[in-house]
């Protein structure tokens, strides 16, 4: 006589067996559904390393002031869009404006002195050698006012191109000379993307190739030409500098971070249409058709390449996927192909 224990592990496992054969016999009786099929593919890609890097203005500038004086006033500010000859600041350079009045006043004194000695040559009274002279110190003193007059000019700062001032590096009241920065500014229209490149992926860029950059703001992927490769290595990473243009219109901004793709081998990768796989939180799986019925085949994806999917494991070359309507059916359920 059979154990209570014994008993009851009989009948869980009649009540387990007719339940699979419920399961099965519902899949054997569900109606046939037309689908779409296509066979994974070996297809030759370019294998690709991808590079970080940051866009930035192709033309940049530092603006510093040429004479050293107090900063009188600020007139921008960082996010400020500027044009060509714009004030950007002005300095108080009282030195300068007091060398301005010292140099007209000479310059007046050696006029003086010129006509005099133009009046004293005409009667005979003086040299050639003293009117040559009084010549020269005018011309000197015209000189040095010159110079006065162009210091002083140095007073007003002002933007180089059309720009926007990306930062502030003094205030009023702080010193400013030569050599040292008052505030930087950048060219937004015209942008490119650069890079540090290893060692090892230097040899696959060229000059004048165009490279995909992605950009996460951005919906797709853009096409930059390589400009510029440094000759020389940074002496601590061991990168070289690569520059990249970017196209005019793409929406980007100074600063903004992106990858770039550089080719590295030609590889083949077995690639299914992406809507043909299913995602259920962390797995990933595809229908194959096996004899009229749909399997369901637990596969590992790769990267998206456009509208495919690579398949690392799961599936072989020439197995025929479902590409449409997958999320309708069910595992072992009969199916038929349409065009």
């Amino acid at each position: 006589m059979k154990s209570v224990p014994g008993l009851w592990l009989a009948v869980l496992l009649a009540s387990s067996c007719h339940k699979n054969d419920e399961s099965a016999r519902s899949k054997e009786t569900a109606p046939a559904i037309a689908v779409q099929l296509t066979p994974a593919t070996l297809e030759v890609h370019q294998a690709t390393e991808d590079v970080v890097g940051t866009v930035r203005s192709k033309l940049r500038a530092v603006i510093e002031a040429k004479v050293s004086g107090r900063v009188l006033q600020y007139l921008v500010a960082p996010g400020q869009l500027v044009k060509s000859g714009d004030l950007l600041a002005e300095l108080d350079v009282q030195e300068i404006r007091a060398k301005l009045e010292q140099a007209k006043a000479m310059l007046d004194q050696a006029k003086r002195d010129l006509g005099r000695q133009e009046g004293l040559i005409a009667s005979k009274a003086t040299s050639q050698q003293e009117l040559d002279n009084a010549a020269a110190r005018v011309k000197v003193t015209t000189a040095g006012l010159n110079e006065a007059e162009t210091m002083l000019g140095y007073a007003k700062v002002t933007a180089p191109f059309d720009g926007v001032i990306t930062r502030k590096l003094a205030d009023v009241g702080d010193l400013a000379m030569p050599g040292k920065p008052l505030m930087e500014m950048e060219a937004p229209a015209n942008l490119r993307f650069e890079t540090d490149l290893p060692e090892s992926l230097l040899g696959d860029v060229k000059s004048g190739a165009t490279l995909p950059v992605t950009i996460p703001s951005l919906p797709k992927p853009l096409q930059a030409t390589v400009s510029e490769i440094s000759p020389v290595a940074d002496a601590v990473s061991r990168t070289f500098l690569v520059k990249l243009d970017l196209p005019n219109d793409a929406g980007l901004r100074p600063g903004q971070f992106g990858r770039v793709a550089v080719p590295v081998a030609e590889v083949k990768l077995l690639l299914v249409p992406r809507q043909s796989v299913l995602k259920r939180g962390q797995i990933e799986a595809v229908f194959v058709v096996r004899q009229g019925h749909a399997m369901l085949r637990l596969v590992k994806t790769g990267k998206l390449l456009g509208d495919k999917t690579e398949i690392l494991s799961g599936l072989e070359p020439g197995d025929p996927v479902v590409t449409s309507d997958a999320s309708q059916i069910t595992d072992g359920q009969p199916v038929t192909s349409k065009p």
